[in-house]
């Protein structure tokens, strides 16, 4: 049986969860329609999601149509919760983006077509809510080919819009501009049907034509636009039918290589862990052991496989299937099972998060059950970057936005019965090195007291590119693990840089190395004060990637957002003095009617404070759209983050504190182990 892994997207409130309860019911898999507003839906099961009418976590439900399985993943509109969204969209053949008949295509729309397409990911556009008052479907239309897709194309017509009674028609054979439209299309992009089309215009039937179209939209070339209403279900069989006959199902061989990523990670009853995975390749089976990282190792203690409306116990997934699996203790979100399908560095598609702040419990001896509860969840969300500060005994994350601050505090009060205050948010900014710049400590130099030989150039590496880790060495020329630790302290290490902000776009290349071999007294028992362990190279590592950088030289950058703000046309004049003290730079304006769009960037820094200042200043009429675009130079005083207790800046301090973790003298340092 064949599978297709569909995703549902869209910015929040376009009726995403709703199309979901609606497709669900179509297929035969729920007998009522649930409600977001009623906090019924199927998808929607967390208490908090039903609380607020918004999607939090993602969500799989799975349907039987025209032969196919299709598991549907529901993930989060709100920019909060974009992480989620991230992490699903490796484990897709295709997605359907949903738009707003009203609203049309807002910031967080634009954001995931631009990342939809850059993937390449087959997508189709459903346009929501034609039954809504103020429904434009030609409008949207003209927006989508402009803000979203230039190669799509209106695959019906929508009539009585705005009312209960809206309905749509699917085009057929017979409707020529439809057909013509569709050659002229596909033509454009392939260059093979051109030649066909031009040599003779009768050998292009209409089936050809969809034929195309399917082929062409499996490679993320053209973009089918559907139109109809979640709530009352018209327009939802043609977009059902345009799922199953243009998007691509799920390939991978079963009797293949075990291959499959791990992108979700929750809480059993017991509070057992449970990894959702979809299977690339290979067939994984209770009782299998898996290498999940490095050494560590997990037992498949029991599946589930996504089937039929609900996920069913199974003695194996496989391959292009959706399956829960128990028993990995250790497992992470983003984990590999079995072979690795794409690099680490392929996994990243949006910007991390820009505010950070620090959670107190209200109850002082809540102090440690905090720190586990926001372990647990990081493991479901491992973007909020829990950071310890064990000199000021405080606690921080990392955010998107005010929701995801709020959900967290329900989250933790409802779930682990924790009260907690926050305090203290912070924008985070990013350093980056600005030249190039080496250093290292030799084995059994004066100013070395570990065992262990380090040498380290940092460059500056292009924009959104990461952090690159490169051997000069021979990779033969000392044990692989203490490469490894090298490479894993480095990336630990440029979470701060010499301002105290994560370091990123940089290359680090390790240009020296050494060690002392394994060494025993006459009676062969292993001295390790002797000999070099992991230990050595995870201390050493931190004092010469910091020298380095120092002599690089870093830049701090803000975090920059795109935003786009409609207002009536009068207040033009008031709200510009306000953007400028909040440093924002409008880009653009034009007068439509009686209304301005002003479009521009506002340092992240900023937003909070226009969107509580809006409705104040345009009488609630104001509607803006912010979404991350790109870090900009910070000038002028450059914020500094307070740094963690293990500070290698300050060469004497740091050397104590590791004295004081491993304990002993300054002969004890760097003499813990792998």
């Amino acid at each position: 049986m064949r599978t297709l892994n569909l995703g549902i997207l869209a910015h929040v409130d376009a009726g995403k969860t709703s199309l979901t309860e609606r497709l669900l019911h179509t297929a035969g898999v729920i007998g009522e329609i649930g409600s977001v507003d009623a906090g019924s839906t199927r998808t929607d099961s967390m208490a908090l999601e039903r609380q607020r009418g918004i999607t939090i976590k993602t969500a799989v439900a799975s349907f039987l149509i025209d032969g196919v399985t299709v598991n549907l993943i529901d993930t989060p509109g709100h920019p909060d919760f974009i992480a989620e969204v991230e992490r699903v969209l490796s484990v897709l053949d295709g997605a359907v983006l949903v738009v707003s008949a009203v609203e049309g295509v807002q910031a967080q729309t634009r954001v995931l077509m631009r990342t939809l397409r850059r993937l390449r990911i087959p997508t189709l556009v459903f346009v929501n809510k034609i039954d809504r008052r103020g429904a434009q479907y030609e409008r949207v239309l003209r927006e989508i080919a402009e803000k979203l897709a230039a190669a799509s194309i209106s695959m019906g017509s929508a009539g009585g819009l705005g009312t209960r009674s809206a309905y749509t028609a699917p085009y057929t054979a017979s409707d020529g501009p439809f057909a013509s439209g569709l050659v002229d299309l596909l033509a454009d992009r392939d260059d093979a049907f051109l030649a066909a089309y031009v040599g003779d215009e009768t050998a292009l039937p209409y089936s050809r034509l969809r034929g195309e179209l399917a082929a062409q939209t499996g490679r993320a070339l053209v973009h089918p636009v559907f139109v109809g209403s979640a709530i009352t279900g018209a327009g939802v069989d043609a977009l059902i039918a345009g799922v199953t006959e243009l998007l691509p199902t799920a390939e991978g061989d079963a009797d293949g290589p075990v291959s499959g990523s791990v992108f979700k990670v929750e809480r059993g009853p017991a509070g057992e862990k449970i990894a959702y995975v979809r299977m690339f390749s290979g067939t994984l089976r209770v009782r299998d052991r898996l290498r999940l990282r490095g050494d560590e190792e997990g037992k498949v203690t029991a599946i589930s496989v996504f089937e039929r409306g609900s996920d069913l116990p199974c003695d194996a997934v496989v391959a292009g299937r959706i399956g829960k699996l128990w028993g990995l203790g250790d497992v992470r979100i983003g984990d590999a099972i079995g072979e690795p399908r794409t690099a680490p560095s392929d996994s990243r598609h949006f910007p991390p998060p820009t505010l950070e702040t620090i959670v107190a419990p209200c109850q002082p001896a809540d102090r440690g059950a905090l720190h586990l509860a926001l372990t647990q969840l990081a493991e479901q969300d491992p973007l909020i970057n829990l950071r310890q500060d064990p000199v000021r005994r405080e606690t921080s994350v990392s955010l998107y936005g005010e929701v995801q601050k709020e959900v967290i505090q329900a989250t933790l009060a409802d779930d682990f019965g924790i009260d907690v205050t926050f305090r203290g948010t912070t924008t985070l900014h990013v350093e980056r090195p600005v030249g190039s710049g080496e250093a290292a400590e030799i084995l059994h130099a004066d100013s070395n007291p570990f065992l262990a030989t380090v040498g380290l150039r940092v460059e500056p590496a292009p924009i959104d590119t990461g952090v690159e880790f490169r051997l000069a060495v021979e990779l033969g020329s000392m044990p692989f693990a203490f490469f490894t630790a090298v490479e894993e302290t480095v990336k630990e290490t440029l979470r701060q840089g010499i301002h105290g902000w994560q370091v990123t776009d940089c290359t680090v290349t390790m240009t020296r190395s050494g060690y002392a071999a394994r060494q025993s007294h006459s009676h062969a028992v292993f001295d390790k004060s002797m000999s070099s362990t992991a230990g050595d190279f995870r201390n050493l590592t931190p004092l010469v990637l910091m020298s380095a950088l120092e002599r690089a030289g870093t830049r701090v950058y803000e975090p920059m957002h795109r935003f786009r703000l409609d207002i009536p046309a009068e207040l033009f004049g008031p709200v510009l003095p306000v953007l400028a003290r909040l440093r924002a730079v409008p880009r653009t304006s034009t007068a439509r009617g009686s209304w301005y769009l002003v479009e521009g960037e506002i340092p992240a820094a900023s937003v909070h404070d226009l969107e509580r200042q809006l409705p104040s200043l345009t009488s609630g009429e104001g509607v803006l759209e912010c979404a991350f675009d790109h870090y900009r130079p910070v000038h002028g005083t450059v914020p500094a983050r307070p740094r963690s207790d293990h500070d290698p800046l300050n060469r004497e301090e740091y050397l104590l504190r590791v004295v004081r973790r491993v304990g002993g003298g300054r002969e004890g340092v760097g003499r813990e182990g792998a």
